[in-house]
């Protein structure tokens, strides 16, 4: 979806650097070795006797959910294939192997438990927040295809005037905003690119260069925590605190940016104050020159209008009972019908990302379906866990697995265990904020996550400047993250505790 994205042209150097590091001929020995090690432990859990799992009247399909749950978590964090080739495998192996549509031998309900039903299976692809997603995704291209962003850009960024130090702040708080409606990739690429003219007016021996650079990974990171739609790790964490067969807290659009927006303010301002001391100006001012604008016609205006409604309608929704999922879809079919959206637009929206939280989703079904998390609940004593134990290393593994991996990827992983965990803990939670803590705490998390230049997409491009090195994006990134984390979670647990979510 970014061709249409000032700045392409970084994200497709990212996208073949990332491809040959992962795939370089050089590499085929070592890549072997992981489809070894995967196919190894999925066997050996897939075929181990079923008491040595310590579980309680563990069924064939509940082991095999186990294993295909192992498989998904190693296929990720070692990158054996895209994460999104990973999410079509789980759903194809839970298919053949576990519901009443797989292979007629392999499932047997009299010798194999309770199996999945298929079509529940297939519809992890269709879920409400996959809707979301897409409406997401339908709105950016449509503000890029008509430059509603760079007008965006240029309109808030002439504020902030001339001085470096503002320039920064315009920079760090235009990035964080756009973050939470847009693809972070999109945007670091956008604002990358409107930086290049003043990248040149600033002397090679000073910092302010490295400031810059610096601000829009981490604005584009942080600025994601903002909305529901701001980064797949909120959408994730946003199904499951929802859920009506779970938690069915209706925690809605509003409410989410009701204490997460102040929450990103609050983060950007403390990165600007930090930006400025590890790199300071050495150049006092610097002329900002941002070329392209808002195309004149009706499609324009229809994708103001549309704008403006959808981020009504989901800041209202507890007002007008629309929940947010549903009102994602209103955008797409006003550019549907008007034309702004034509099928060739249709084949940006990036259905990786789409499958990859698809495939999270079909693993969170298949953990509660098979009876699995029941068994689990009953065998584990979650309930004598420390509710504080349970955020801190919930948010740490998060946190060190976002740094290496998709952080979707994670949160795919992560927020059906937690999920169940919270669920078999019940009032336990309550001293630190209930549920909601946990969850919004892990997705916060997964956000916090930018030591490394592989850490994150905008991290990759700032990094591709040439500006920025290691050693300066990993200090930024672990004192952002740590206060992102102490702060977000101090926040959840407040709003938690007023009872507000």
């Amino acid at each position: 979806m970014f061709n249409n994205y000032k700045g392409f042209h970084l994200v497709q150097t990212y996208q073949e650097m990332r491809h040959m590091r992962k795939y370089h001929p050089s590499n085929t020995t070592v890549r072997l070795l992981k489809i070894a090690l995967v196919a190894i432990v999925t066997l050996l859990l897939w075929n181990m006797p079923s008491e040595w799992y310590g579980i309680q009247n563990l069924t064939i399909i509940q082991q095999r959910v186990i294993a295909i749950f192992a498989f998904a978590t190693l296929m990720w964090i070692l990158e054996v294939v895209s994460s999104w080739a990973t999410s079509i495998a789980i759903i194809v192996l839970m298919l053949l192997f576990c519901s009443d549509s797989g292979i007629a031998p392999m499932v047997d309900k009299e010798v194999v438990g309770n199996i999945l039903d298929h079509k529940s299976i297939m519809a992890s692809f269709a879920d409400p927040i996959i809707m979301l997603f897409i409406g997401g995704f339908v709105l950016a291209i449509a503000a890029t295809k008509t430059g509603l962003d760079a007008q965006l850009a240029k309109v808030l960024l002439k504020p902030f005037g001339s001085k470096s130090e503002m320039v920064l702040l315009g920079f760090l708080l235009i990035t964080g905003l756009f973050s939470m409606f847009v693809s972070n990739t999109a945007t670091a690429a956008m604002m990358l690119t409107f930086l290049t003219p003043v990248f040149r007016q600033l002397p090679p021996e000073g910092k302010g260069r490295i400031a810059l650079a610096m601000s829009i990974p981490v604005a584009a990171n942080l600025g994601g925590m903002g909305t529901p739609i701001g980064t797949p790790p909120n959408t994730i964490a946003l199904k499951y605190l929802n859920d009506p067969e779970g938690l069915n807290l209706g925690l809605g659009f509003g409410q989410w940016m009701m204490f997460m927006f102040p929450l990103v303010v609050v983060l950007l301002f403390i990165s600007w104050r930090l930006l400025l001391k590890f790199f300071p100006f050495t150049q006092k001012t610097v002329e900002m020159k941002i070329e392209g604008g808002m195309e004149k016609g009706f499609q324009s205006k229809v994708v103001i209008v549309t704008f403006i409604l959808t981020i009504v309608l989901w800041l209202s929704d507890q007002i007008t009972g629309i929940n947010s999922n549903t009102v994602a879809m209103i955008p797409f079919c006003v550019f549907a019908l008007t034309g702004v959206i034509t099928k060739r637009d249709l084949e940006q929206i990036n259905w990786s990302v789409i499958w990859m939280v698809a495939g999270g989703f079909a693993l969170g079904y298949g953990l509660n379906a098979s009876g699995l998390a029941a068994n689990a609940v009953e065998s584990i004593p979650f309930g004598e866990f420390s509710p504080l134990l349970i955020l801190i290393l919930g948010g740490a593994i998060c946190y060190l697995l976002s740094n290496f991996i998709s952080n979707s990827a994670t949160a795919a992983l992560l927020m059906p265990i937690l999920a169940i965990v919270c669920g078999a803990m019940g009032d336990k939670l309550d001293p630190i904020g209930g549920t909601p803590t946990i969850l919004i705490g892990v997705a916060i998390a997964a956000s916090s996550a930018m030591i490394l230049p592989i850490s994150t997409p905008p991290n990759a491009l700032a990094f591709s400047t040439g500006f920025v090195q290691q050693k300066d994006m990993s200090k930024v990134g672990l004192i952002m993250g740590i206060i992102s984390m102490v702060l977000g979670f101090g926040l959840v647990f407040l709003m938690g505790t007023l009872k507000l979510i």
